[in-house]
């Protein structure tokens, strides 16, 4: 991927004075620290819905960790944080398929693996390869899954998405959220859903709308003003 094409990809987002880049994946990448960070992979969340009778195609992870790598072998980490509810029940790890297992573990070679405790997986088991943490702190930036409206912080959990009109239409897209103290990012998994960032939970991390929505869109990433999405 060269000029235009790669920098329409990737959009430049400051939190606490550092500057990170929003991949249209709906990752970050801290390049001084060669720092991946994806939020809300819900793997297995397709197996999770069949055991309660609501058939779903079972390749959410698959697809899931498929764009992972791809974001990976795009910007080649040195360490990869993974912010919370990784997995999308407890045992989720457990119903993995053996190839998922293979990929995942392909993933993580010669690099640093943190996964971070979420609602959803709070006992992460300690054979999934890398650390569990509950938080991290590198610099001025707190990692952790949900978010407290912290300077410095960067969380997940919410699943910020933004509806705007374009064309004439109006098109609901996963974005990521920030005033340049805090951020929250997107859900990455191929079958989270969204919550509004016109929501009243974000009103209490913000404060106000005076932060920005970077939208993921088709081809690139679209940074708008929050009061301008509906």
């Amino acid at each position: 991927m060269q000029g235009a094409q790669a920098t329409d990809r990737i959009q430049a987002v400051t939190v606490a004075g550092i500057t990170f880049l929003a991949d249209l994946a709906g990752a970050l990448f801290w390049e001084d620290e060669r720092l991946l960070v994806v939020s809300d992979l819900h793997l297995e969340k397709g197996s999770s819905f069949a055991q309660r009778g609501v058939l779903l195609p079972p390749f959410d992870t698959a697809a899931t960790l498929a764009r992972l790598g791809a974001v990976i072998a795009r910007h080649d980490p040195r360490t990869v944080i993974a912010l919370g509810d990784s997995f999308h029940d407890r045992d989720a790890h457990e119903r993995l398929l053996l190839d998922d297992r293979d990929a995942l573990s392909a993933l993580q070679v010669r690099r640093d693996w943190i996964w971070i405790s979420g609602n959803h997986d709070p006992a992460l088991p300690r054979d999934l390869g890398g650390t569990v943490a509950d938080e991290v702190a590198i610099g001025p930036i707190m990692f952790r899954h949900e978010p407290t409206g912290a300077v410095g912080e960067i969380a997940g959990h919410l699943h910020p998405k933004a509806r705007v009109s374009t064309r004439g239409r109006s098109v609901e897209r996963r974005c990521f959220a920030s005033d340049g103290e805090r951020a929250v990012m997107p859900a990455f998994g191929a079958y989270t859903g969204g919550l509004s960032i016109r929501d009243v939970a974000f009103a209490a991390i913000f404060q106000t709308l005076a932060f920005t929505a970077h939208v993921l869109g088709d081809r690139k990433v679209h940074s708008i003003a929050a009061s301008r999405c509906y």
